[in-house]
């Protein structure tokens, strides 16, 4: 028999995190234990791992080592399947260690897996703290640099 596959999105795992909205934490939580033993699939994606971690951060207030708690357990939840998530859990850890942005350490890990070994931005300091990722910066004759 083969298991039905969801999509979870951002604000499941919010719920069940914070428990700021105890009825649906606990409806998220059945929920879970229903992925646990096997009878749904669940699916989430970068995108929303993310999400989480800018409504923790700009929302919650928590600091980054509580955030990259919350999110690795998350990843680690049984019954529930990350798309990349592999590259996700290297951004999780790369957004702690590298004091960056989520989002800069979630392009670093995929401009990693594409080979890529230069960024075209403005943003030179976060970059920057990635071994192995040159930047350049672009620029016109004549203009001011930040």
């Amino acid at each position: 028999m083969t298991r039905e596959r969801w999509f979870a999105d951002t604000n499941l795992f919010l719920r069940y995190l914070t428990n700021d909205i105890p009825a649906q934490a606990d409806a998220v939580e059945a929920l879970l234990q229903r992925a646990e033993q096997g009878e749904v699939l669940l699916i989430t994606n970068a995108l929303v791992i993310a999400e989480i971690v800018w409504t923790l951060e700009s929302f919650y207030k928590l600091p980054k080592a509580e955030v990259e708690e919350k999110v690795l357990a998350v990843l680690n939840t049984p019954g529930l399947e990350g798309v990349d998530g592999d590259l996700v859990l290297q951004a999780v850890v790369w957004y702690v260690e590298k004091n960056v942005d989520f989002m800069d350490a979630d392009n670093a890990t995929w401009m990693s897996r594409q080979g890529l070994q230069t960024a075209c931005t403005f943003d030179q300091k976060h970059v920057a703290r990635f071994e192995g990722i040159t930047v350049v910066v672009p620029s016109v004759a004549g203009a001011q640099e930040e």
